[in-house]
């Protein structure tokens, strides 16, 4: 590294500090089934601008993507018309839109539900993550868990302060009157049959006491369906099996609310004549699992739930990539794969003309649809070589994800038997045993060692290092991926060749630690375009009609501030994200917002940029420190040092300007006051020149 460099960039940094001083500093705190027409509406009052948002439906995909895999076959979108022409005609599709880091099913969820990133959320790495215990050892924990759920060292697993419980995202609605039901959305549901259970139901509960006889059943009768009642709404009275729904630590207090927690006791209430069905005209009798949540499954529970008397409905609905039954992943254009999607698209074509008959459309209907992240595909070529899935059957003689054995690379290749633990994936997070500085000598040893390893890649049979990135906690911070819970920090996170799904195995190589595993294709968790990008779909009252909008840059902490303004409500707590006004009309908008859109869309463009987890400055940092992790010896670590100073510098500024432009935005966005057209200036100028020193620094 060019020490000349290094020290022009902290002057740079030193100029940027005093420039902040000038800024005043503000404060910042988811055959046709028999539809019933809608029963007489509740006192749900929205505040949305002329007061024509009367229901909101949010749809939340795993791993459906806008994009092509193979450039021959139609992406899922495309094969779902009657979803994407929906959009497109009648409102607008964000194809610029991304994800937090990790990019993985939990984290993406819970984010786009609270329009915060992980670090404020607790759960910046999942669909599980790991946390230290006091003697230096790890233990693994779920990420999707009840609200309120604990995890093992007694914090709440939706943690956004000490001891603090992330704000419910269900609230604001409830507290306007308004039923809110949620279909298999992550941790607004009950998502085991243990801990879920009794944290709802209590431990000497009959709900309990079936859990722990018949756990089928149970899954069936509990899991994954919940209905958050507004106060005193007789749907989740204590005759319907109502209990409270209790959010101990909720800014304001929540007293006084239930809630309905499963398809047993949801089911009655939405569906009261009969079984419910499916758009297909099958009986659902109880929760399918997770995995079971097809577009004709999740579907019919939100327009049973619209149906009666719940206009906010949040649903999930499960890939269409993934053969459940034979417990092997579908290729693009594979026959399986292209049939699920053509049952989805069906699914959708019945579900908004039901609606439509019910009177329930994009005149007085907030849709919000996205997908949680996008995905990598992991296989060979298909046979035949220009087929396109519809017409020409796409198949795969080499198909699923390069499983690797982190643990045995690391002794063969390298000579390290540092004992750690691992959150497996394709961008594995790594616990060293008793949690040592970042700067201790045994773990520059291991940062360097990870950064070294390779691995015959067996789709191309090239030898390839299998590290593309790596973060220690100075990047992870900077990221978004540290919470306020020491002990879940991890001492590396790699981010590995999208190719590569990394875990912890035998200390050494005498079985393969390289092999394909069939039964998963599709990687996330990294930061490759083909992952992070994915799209959002928004039609309703205050959307312009744009079609596809490929240039506006999005994340999911945007979707809430976004979903807050149109229904005029508002959150108990300063966002991370922002109102995507580029897509709104005028009249959605407050005067604060229109007085000054195109400030406030510049002020917008540039916080992207600086505060998302992988904006420009998240990527660039994520270079810098690579650098400074696979650098030096353990005689000479001053590269590591420097660059690892300078990223700290680079936190501290970037939260210093993300922070004022994230109040200005929220306060004109919510509290209805004016931008500062001179101090907006100064922190655009702020955040572009940390930008460039930051881009400048990560091409040496």
């Amino acid at each position: 590294m060019n020490q000349r460099r290094l020290y022009r960039f902290a002057r740079y940094l030193a100029v940027l500090a005093a420039l902040v001083l000038l800024a005043q500093p503000l404060q910042y705190e988811r055959a046709n089934a028999a539809a019933e027409r809608p029963t007489t509406p509740g006192s749900c009052q929205f505040a949305s601008p002329t007061g024509n948002v009367q229901h909101v439906i949010y749809l939340q995909f795993d791993n459906v993507h806008f994009t092509r895999d193979n450039p021959n076959v139609p992406s899922d979108l495309e094969q779902m018309p009657h979803l994407l022409n929906f959009i497109t005609n009648n409102g607008v599709m964000l194809t610029n839109h991304h994800t937090p880091l990790i990019s993985h099913t939990g984290t993406d969820i819970l984010t786009s539900l609270t329009g915060v990133y992980g670090d404020r959320h607790g759960g910046p790495v999942s669909n599980s993550y790991r946390y230290y215990n006091s003697n230096g050892t790890t233990s693994s924990t779920p990420t999707f868990a009840y609200w309120t759920d604990r995890i093992g060292n007694g914090t709440y697993n939706m943690l956004s302060a000490p001891n603090t419980n992330t704000p419910a995202p269900w609230v604001p609605y409830t507290r306007a009157g308004c039923n809110v039901g949620a279909v298999a959305t992550a941790n607004i549901v009950l998502e085991n049959i243990g801990n879920d259970v009794d944290t709802v139901f209590g431990p000497n509960s009959p709900q309990h006491d079936e859990a722990q006889n018949n756990p089928p059943q149970a899954i069936r009768d509990f899991e994954g369906i919940a209905v958050h009642c507004a106060q005193g709404d007789q749907a989740c009275s204590t005759s319907n099996t109502g209990v409270a729904d209790l959010l101990p630590s909720e800014p304001g207090g929540y007293n006084g609310y239930n809630g309905l927690f499963g398809h047993a006791y949801v089911a009655p209430v939405i569906s009261p004549n009969g079984p419910l069905l499916d758009l297909n005209g099958n009986p659902i009798n109880g929760f399918p699992g997770f995995d079971g949540m097809s577009a004709a499954v999740s579907l019919a529970y939100v327009a049973s739930m619209q149906e009666h008397n719940i206009p906010v409905t949040y649903a999930y609905i499960s890939d269409a990539h993934d053969n459940h039954t034979l417990a092997r992943a579908y290729g693009p254009g594979e026959a399986g794969y292209v049939a699920a999607l053509q049952s989805y698209d069906s699914a959708f074509n019945t579900f908004f003309t039901r609606l439509e008959a019910d009177g329930i459309n994009k005149n007085n209907t907030l849709f919000v649809i996205t997908s949680d992240e996008n995905d990598h595909f992991v296989g060979g070529p298909p046979a035949p070589t220009n087929c396109d899935g519809v017409n020409v059957p796409c198949t795969y003689s080499q198909i699923g994800e390069v499983n690797t054995n982190l643990t045995g690379l690391l002794a063969t290749q390298q000579n390290i038997t540092t004992p750690f633990t691992v959150h497996a994936d394709s961008a594995p997070v790594i616990y060293l045993n008793g949690q040592p500085d970042r700067s201790a000598p045994v773990t520059r040893e291991f940062d360097r060692a990870v950064g070294r390893l390779t691995a015959v890649n067996p789709y191309n049979n090239q030898t390839q290092t299998i590290a593309q990135y790596l973060a220690d906690p100075v990047e992870m911070k900077l990221l978004h991926m540290v919470t306020v819970d020491p002990a879940r920090t991890g001492t590396l996170t790699m981010f590995a060749n999208p190719d590569y799904f990394l875990f912890a195995g035998a200390p050494n190589c005498t079985q393969p630690c390289v092999a394909i595993n069939p039964a998963f294709a599709w990687n996330h968790g990294d930061v490759q375009q083909d992952i992070i990008k994915t799209w959002l779909g928004m039609v309703g009252p205050g959307i312009r009609p744009q079609g596809v909008d490929s240039t506006t840059w999005s994340d999911h902490t945007d979707i809430r501030p976004t979903i807050m303004l149109l229904t005029g409500l508002h959150d108990d707590y300063v966002h991370d994200g922002r109102a995507i006004v580029e897509e709104l009309y005028a009249w959605a908008l407050p005067q604060s917002l229109r007085a000054h859109r195109e400030t406030v869309q510049r002020l917008g463009e540039v916080y992207k940029q600086i505060n998302a987890s992988v904006g420009q400055l998240g990527l660039d940092s994520l270079t810098v420190s690579t650098r400074a992790l696979e650098s030096g010896s353990l005689s000479d670590d001053t590269t590591y040092t420097t660059l690892e100073n300078v990223l700290t510098g680079v936190n501290t500024d970037r939260d210093n300007v993300a922070g004022q432009i994230k109040t200005l935005l929220e306060n004109a966005t919510f509290n209805n006051q004016s931008i500062n057209e001179q101090q907006a200036k100064q922190l655009i100028a702020q955040a572009n020149a940390l930008l460039s020193a930051v881009h400048s620094l990560a091409g040496q």
